[in-house]
């Protein structure tokens, strides 16, 4: 699976989410003050915004690459001290460097609520959504990154192509054998159904988890812990036909799905919305093992 740029190595863990459709880009092109170049592990900054000495501020680390751009081709670190206010998130530090100081730095970003996924990050090491991050609960600087183990189409931008063809390959659609003759009435669901799949209907397609599975990063074929939880979503859903959980089961099980899971939890550890992806996926293994019993 493609990383970073080979350029790119750092005394922290390398930066080697989700497009989604209503998030948008910044993009534009204008030079803020340059500062001298200093060293930041083996990668160097080349600018560096200074803070008034009478405000409080945050010191953050933004990772730039631009491939268009022939003095942005080489990976580095631009240093920012962005004033610092209760409740500030790392996205909103990310908007300020961008409005005041550098419009070209480029990320994604949407609803800014934790609903649409689209700012993941690699924030000090970890992955994080960028607008659930608080500024306060972290080290100084603040070293933010593209996600890891996708390839690097901007700045903090990745490429989430591979991702959506993943989430797409266990056909993320509910398909039950029948419906309601009433037009108007519900397909019901009984309350302990439900609660099985509850948690597994909040993924927000961010790509955190994949990004921190160490298989994903190894294995090109492998499904990804999103889009095996999304199999789970509706496999384990009651109102689902049983000939469409045995094709779900049947795609899951084949030699890039459940079983190459070695449940290391990192994808648990990084959902922003506490998912327990590893259990999810635990339980697919169990189905389709009791698919594959006969008793005669």
């Amino acid at each position: 699976m493609s990383t970073h740029p080979p350029q790119q190595q750092s005394e922290e863990p390398a930066a080697e989410q989700s497009t989604d459709s209503a998030a948008t880009e910044s993009d534009h092109h204008h030079d803020h003050a340059a500062e001298p170049r200093r060293d930041v592990g083996d990668q160097t900054d080349e600018t560096e915004h200074e803070p008034d000495a009478n405000e409080d501020t945050r010191e953050i680390k933004v990772f730039r690459y631009d491939p268009e751009v022939e003095a942005k081709q080489e990976p580095r670190f631009d240093t920012f001290h962005v004033p610092f206010t209760k409740g500030m998130t790392v996205l909103d530090a990310v908007i300020y460097a961008r409005d005041q100081f550098d419009p070209s730095l480029t990320f994604r970003h949407s609803c800014r609520q934790a609903v649409c996924g689209s700012d993941a990050f690699f924030v000090n090491g970890q992955q994080r959504l960028g607008c659930k991050t608080q500024l306060s609960e972290l080290e100084e600087p603040v070293r933010i990154e593209p996600l890891p183990h996708q390839d690097v189409v901007k700045d903090l931008v990745v490429d989430m192509e591979h991702f959506y063809e993943e989430m797409e390959a266990v056909d993320p659609y509910f398909d039950p054998d029948e419906t309601p003759d009433g037009e108007l009435e519900e397909q019901r669901q009984s309350r302990a159904n439900r609660e099985k799949v509850k948690m597994s209907t909040r993924c927000i397609w961010c790509g955190a988890c994949f990004s921190s599975c160490n298989i994903a990063a190894g294995d090109n074929e492998y499904l990804g812990p999103a889009a095996l939880n999304k199999a789970y979503r509706f496999a384990m859903d009651e109102r689902e036909g049983d000939s469409k959980t045995q094709d779900r089961l049947e795609t899951i099980e084949q030699e890039h799905g459940v079983w190459r899971c070695q449940t290391q939890f990192s994808c648990t550890n990084v959902c922003p919305k506490d998912i327990p992806l590893t259990e999810h996926i635990q339980e697919l293994k169990r189905e389709a093992v009791k698919k594959n019993l006969k008793f005669w």
